[in-house]
């Protein structure tokens, strides 16, 4: 008989968190050998069983799964981690694959499709289902926002109006205008408020 498939499971919400583990532990070939509610403890936790996979929801509170997925790969470059959320935004999906996921899946699919998914990362191989890896591929080809255009629309999002932005970046009210008018044309919408609501459903932008 093949040794089991020594897991972590990583998620912020206790029901999630449990059922998924109490589910996880009647498939045969699989262990859960930790359980973390935070992206700190999944690092330490991650270091001290240096389990085979990981499962990572990207909504962990303070420091998110990117940035756990992130810290995680940067102590140990080789490990194993599928990230399993209820978010399909195509930044979402970007940023964490970037990280060094070898899968991602949302949380509306099935068992044998997150155990089988399971096993194909054990072994090496990626598990990007048709319509995650359709949005990666329009977020690739798209235009990228600079550096100061997110910075803008994360204000935007908050509510800022021009003023505030100009005063909270440093820069003048009119070239906040010239970097709106740019963010616009390349998220394809005609207004502020498009613009907001596709920074919160591509995950470009998250709220608090």
């Amino acid at each position: 008989m093949s040794p089991s498939i020594r897991l972590l499971v990583v998620d912020d919400h206790p029901v999630v968190r449990h059922g998924l583990v109490a589910l996880l532990r009647t498939v045969p070939d699989m262990e859960v050998v930790a359980e973390a509610s935070g992206a700190e403890e999944a690092v330490k936790l991650h270091r001290q069983h240096l389990p085979d996979v990981t499962l990572m929801d990207l909504r962990l509170g303070k420091i998110g799964g990117v940035e756990a997925i992130q810290l995680i790969r940067s102590d140990q470059p080789l490990a194993k981690i599928i990230v399993l959320t209820t978010f399909d935004g195509d930044e979402d999906i970007y940023r964490a694959l970037q990280a060094g996921a070898k899968g991602y899946l949302l949380k509306g699919m099935s068992v044998d499709e997150l155990i089988n998914s399971i096993r194909a990362v054990k072994l090496g191989r990626s598990r990007i289902p048709a319509e995650i890896a359709e949005k990666l591929a329009d977020r690739m080809s798209g235009p990228q926002l600079t550096k100061r255009e997110l910075a803008v629309l994360q204000l935007i999002v908050r509510g800022r109006s021009n003023k505030e932005i100009g005063s909270k970046l440093l820069i003048s009210e009119a070239t906040v205008k010239t970097h709106i008018n740019s963010l616009l044309a390349k998220l394809a919408v005609t207004d502020r408020t498009q613009a907001a609501t596709a920074a919160i459903q591509r995950g470009i932008v998250h709220l608090d």
